[in-house]
């Protein structure tokens, strides 16, 4: 989202200035270190420390982007989960605010992301209310499940908040960063509009009452895809490229993708595949348990991700037990699932909660026909083509035997019917799932800030 949204609201609006600042972690250093600008450096407070901040800055496709330098706290193999994370987003977030005379940009409004930022809209009304009062804030939650909790010890030595500011953060004896941010942004938005419904009802991980109290600054806007990234009729990592009038290609890549899982070549076998981190609220556990009655139909079976150790145990011993109905590759590689969402037929998103989800977006883009549970950003996204003008399945409840009863219903179509199935793939390609509308939502929310 903070790749592409930038370049579209910069796209659409001449009167925006959009930047982005972000932590100058090691996999920005690697990649892009060289082409860097430094600005400058500044000392940060955080509580008892004085913390050396050094900003690097960068343009590209028109917007400008700044990087918070710390090596201590970012020159790391990961992005985050570490025991010291409270720390360290707690020093991002101050070194944000720290960094603004630097770099020469007060802006009207800030959008922090997750809980990592959560401490932005917060400090913004607390610590820091004085120094920077013109300043409003649009927070974001992609995940409600990650709220950033920490012990109470944390409130003043780590993440440098005052004794009065416990009222702001705590919620179950605990501090919550999400629930802070919550009550302290002047704009909520969440990534689709079912989404932001069930977090109030049932879906907000124990903040629920929080959500619904602050409900009039809450919105969900749907999430988009990067259309020149995700487009088979450019996309140099395919066997062939093709669009909706040259959907032979398509069959091409299916073949050399059942070649390279080592799964037998059969242009009538329907592939199911699964691009996913391997958690529970993705469902797993609906496809474990219809998955000994659905290949023993005509079917091959796909998945690409990481996740749970049991659940790479399960995949892996079944590709073991059915070499020629299930290949699995228990790692992360965009190159690998871009040639997956162009060679295969289904994508399976059987999902518990999804906030946004983009899958099943990249799959309508490749002609894969999704196959969705009625949840959260799927609901948004995802018509279901038995109800006529649709560009994938639509199953409502989370039960086992309803998702194979929708997976057999298009496979039969898939079997059957190939004109309308060839229908099908067209009318998924032509659904739009580029940015400019959401980027127009986001600007009308900054715009109504900014008065």
């Amino acid at each position: 989202m903070v790749s592409s949204l930038p370049i579209s609201l910069q796209r659409i609006s001449k009167d925006l200035d959009v930047r982005v600042i972000a932590p100058y972690y090691q996999q920005v250093r690697n990649q892009y270190g060289a082409g860097m600008k430094f600005v400058g450096s500044v000392e940060v407070t955080l509580n008892w420390r004085s913390l050396y901040c050094g900003v690097f800055q960068t343009e590209r496709d028109g917007v400008t982007y700044y990087f918070i330098d710390n090596e201590h706290y970012f020159d790391r193999a990961k992005c985050y989960d570490y025991f010291d994370d409270g720390e360290r987003f707690a020093f991002f977030s101050k070194a944000v605010l720290s960094v603004l005379e630097l770099i020469d940009f007060v802006p009207d409004v800030i959008h922090a992301h997750d809980w990592q930022t959560a401490l932005i809209p917060i400090y913004l009304k607390t610590t820091q209310a004085d120094a920077y009062p013109g300043i409003r804030t649009v927070y974001t939650i992609h995940n409600i499940e990650y709220q950033g909790k920490f012990l109470l010890d944390a409130l003043v030595d780590v993440l440098d908040l005052r004794e009065e500011d416990y009222g702001v953060v705590e919620y179950h004896s605990a501090i919550n960063l999400v629930k802070g941010a919550i009550v302290c942004a002047d704009r909520i938005t969440t990534v689709s509009p079912s989404y932001a419904d069930e977090i109030k009802v049932a879906g907000g991980y124990g903040l629920e009452p929080i959500l619904s109290m602050h409900s009039s600054k809450l919105a969900g806007i749907i999430n988009g895809i990067d259309l020149n990234l995700y487009d088979p009729a450019t996309d140099h990592t395919l066997t062939r490229t093709f669009t909706q009038d040259t959907l032979e290609g398509k069959a091409v890549n299916k073949r050399e993708l059942q070649a390279l899982f080592g799964l037998p070549i059969s242009s009538h076998t329907p592939v199911l595949c699964m691009i996913s981190r391997l958690v529970s609220h993705k469902g797993l556990d609906l496809l474990i348990t219809i998955m000994e009655e659905l290949i023993s139909d005509d079917v091959q079976f796909l998945l690409l991700g990481t996740g749970d150790h049991n659940y790479e145990l399960f995949f892996n011993e079944m590709s073991i037990r059915y070499p020629d109905k299930i290949a699995v590759n228990i790692a992360y590689n965009p190159e690998i699932s871009n040639k997956i969402y162009a060679g295969a037929d289904m994508m399976l998103m059987p999902s518990l909660s999804e906030p946004c989800g983009l899958s099943q977006m990249i799959a309508c883009r490749y002609a894969t026909v999704p196959i969705v549970r009625a949840t959260g950003g799927l609901k948004d996204t995802i018509r279901d083509c038995r109800n006529g003008d649709g560009n994938g399945f639509l199953f409502q409840h989370y039960d086992a035997a309803e998702f194979l009863s929708t997976i057999r219903q298009a496979i039969h179509l898939y079997t059957f019917y190939e004109d309308d199935w060839r229908n099908l793939m067209r009318e998924a390609m032509r659904s739009d799932f580029g940015w400019d509308l959401s980027a127009k939502a986001y600007a009308e929310f900054y715009a109504a800030l900014r008065k």
